[in-house]
């Protein structure tokens, strides 16, 4: 593999100096993309989209093609290992993703099992490797998961839920089939994620995007001790550089300072957190990564730059930073704006660490 030639994320994620705060933005590759859905419409489904290595490759890169971001992240699915685990993954139009066959029953949650991610999953694998080729070592390239308890939230409701009534009546009613599901997700997390990092990927990032759907004390029996479980068996170096590990729990604010103890590498923080108190509140143990409002990106790009300086002057000076959003960008972002985020924040943020001419 070809040796890096903008390593910035990696050296932020590390709390290294670097001399401009890195930028890449959850959901980067998407439908506010033209190009992306020029290309999607050609493959078909969004499914097919996902599992056509080639295809997955060109979106991957789509956006590295329009902004000079410093990373990028595999274009895949949270709901990869629930459907090779044969829960039948239909995405319905205008309805998001449902499951044929969601995990309601006793015998269903006991023959659970972990895919085996060269097998049921290897379309993952070579999309991967078919990623580091074409970046041929332009930027890092993020690897992911959603976390054992999101995919579990998906699993037993059968797609996505305003209450998730149906996930929490297990939780309370029979914690002990929610703990086998969970059980079984991390071990299938752990080894999608290290395949994954075999395959290439530099970073890893967990995505756990209903964890803030719990009270604090079910945050910590129901997520962040899975989390914590699948942070342990991650292989931490691959091509001879570590491999850092970020956590992100949508709403999950309250918790900052369990979670930067869990063994990761960073925090993604939504916008819901101020990232001011967020460094106080985790210190030196990790970097913190975000946090705009996704919905800034619909706004006129003179109001998106602003924006993006109050986060970095939030975050304030030193390392240690990663810039991104509170959350995925919606499909109705504006290119014009994205495009001044990312120009804002390269060049702010380098200003900021450009020492001042001394007089003569």
């Amino acid at each position: 593999m070809k040796e890096l030639q903008n390593d910035t994320l990696l050296r932020a994620l590390a709390r290294e100096p670097v001399p401009h705060t890195p930028i890449w933005l959850m959901r980067q590759a998407g439908r506010y993309l033209p190009e992306y859905n020029a290309t999607r419409e050609r493959a078909g489904s969004f499914l097919a989209l996902a599992k056509t290595p080639a295809l997955a490759c060109e979106v991957t890169l789509q956006p590295l093609a329009r902004f000079p971001l410093d990373a990028a992240i595999l274009f895949s699915d949270i709901l990869t290992i629930p459907d090779a685990m044969g829960l039948g993954l239909q995405f319905v139009a205008g309805e998001g993703p449902r499951f044929e066959r969601p995990l309601r029953d006793e015998q269903a949650i006991a023959r659970l099992g972990a895919p085996d991610p060269g097998a049921e999953l290897r379309y993952v694998l070579d999309a991967v490797r078919e990623v580091r080729r074409a970046l041929a070592g332009r930027v890092p390239l993020i690897g992911f998961s959603g976390s054992p308890y999101t995919l579990a939230c998906y699993m037993v409701e059968g797609a996505g839920s305003d209450d998730f009534r149906t996930l929490k009546t297990m939780l309370y009613a029979r914690p002990d089939l929610l703990h086998r599901i969970l059980e079984v997700n991390a071990r299938a997390v752990t080894d999608y994620l290290n395949a994954q990092i075999e395959a290439g990927a530099q970073v890893a990032m967990i995505f756990d995007t209903w964890g803030g759907n719990l009270s604090a004390s079910g945050y910590e029996e129901f997520s962040l001790a899975y989390a914590r479980r699948v942070i342990a068996g991650l292989k931490r170096e691959n091509e001879g550089r570590r491999v850092p590990v970020i956590l992100f729990t949508k709403g999950g604010g309250g918790w900052l300072e369990s979670m930067a103890r869990c063994g990761c590498d960073a925090l993604g923080i939504d916008w819901s957190t101020d990232l001011t108190q967020a460094r106080k509140q985790v210190g030196d143990r990790v970097a913190l990564q975000g946090n705009l409002d996704p919905a800034v990106l619909l706004a006129p790009p003179q109001v998106a730059r602003r924006e993006a300086r109050r986060v970095l002057d939030a975050y304030g000076s030193g390392s240690g930073h990663v810039f991104n959003l509170g959350h995925g960008i919606t499909p109705a972002a504006s290119i014009d704006t994205v495009q001044a985020v990312v120009d804002e924040v390269r060049t702010y943020s380098a200003k900021r660490r450009t020492p001042a001419p001394q007089n003569a």
